[in-house]
């Protein structure tokens, strides 16, 4: 193993800037716990750890302005995290973690909010769509939806922390369950669908129009 960054990281229960030195970090948000007698009253898990991601009051400015004040809404969305070495701490520049990109902006075009830099300055800051607005979670629940009701109630049981992030496409997941369900009962084997056999009007009506394509290529060839 020749990577470095699994020893850099720091240990806690939150992911911190140093945890992005070198990368940057696509989280799916499962949850939002909200307590306002604490220094970081946000807490957001995602999908991709079991660390918990607190934004700075000034990111939380940014995913209200995105998203809007409902932190239930925020469950299934995404975004891009990254390090930014300039964000200081008494003075030092200690860096900071960022938002770079968000999924489900309305327009799909980038938002262009004022935050505060230091006391009594603001500066631009700009969040982009994510490129890639793909959830990987919804696209795993779907995968396994395809494949009947037990496969995704198998999937469901073995992906707990993920659960809260299907929510929002809960009923499109139960409907393509039953419609693999369906297709199994119609056929446990898998087969294509057999014809069913033809009735007697339906015998004779095609023997009688054999016998025509035969007197008509007949007659043409006298």
């Amino acid at each position: 193993m020749n990577d470095m960054i699994p020893a850099i990281q720091p240990k806690s229960d939150q992911i911190n800037a140093d945890d992005l030195i070198g990368r940057e970090m696509d989280i799916t948000v499962t949850g939002v716990q909200i307590d306002s007698g604490q220094d970081q009253p946000v807490s957001i898990s995602f999908a991709e750890s079991d660390k918990v991601y607190r934004p700075c009051k000034s990111m939380s400015r940014v995913l209200v302005a995105v998203w809007g004040p409902d932190a239930k809404a925020y469950v299934g969305k995404s975004m891009t995290l990254y390090r930014d070495p300039d964000v200081k701490w008494g003075g030092m520049a200690v860096g900071g973690i960022r938002i770079r990109a968000m999924s489900d902006m309305e327009g799909g075009k980038p938002v262009v909010m004022a935050l505060t830099a230091t006391k009594g300055a603001r500066k631009p800051y700009t969040v982009k769509p994510m490129i890639a607005q793909s959830n990987p979670i919804w696209a795993a629940a779907r995968a396994a939806a395809r494949n009947g009701t037990e496969s995704f109630r198998e999937w469901f049981r073995a992906n707990p922390g993920k659960r809260d992030a299907t929510k929002p496409i809960l009923d499109e997941l139960k409907a393509l369950a039953a419609d693999a369900d369906a297709a199994v009962s119609d056929d446990p084997f898998g087969l294509p669908p057999i014809d069913p056999a033809p009735t007697e009007a339906e015998i004779a009506a095609a023997m009688e129009e054999a016998r025509r394509e035969v007197e008509e290529r007949d007659g043409g060839a006298a």
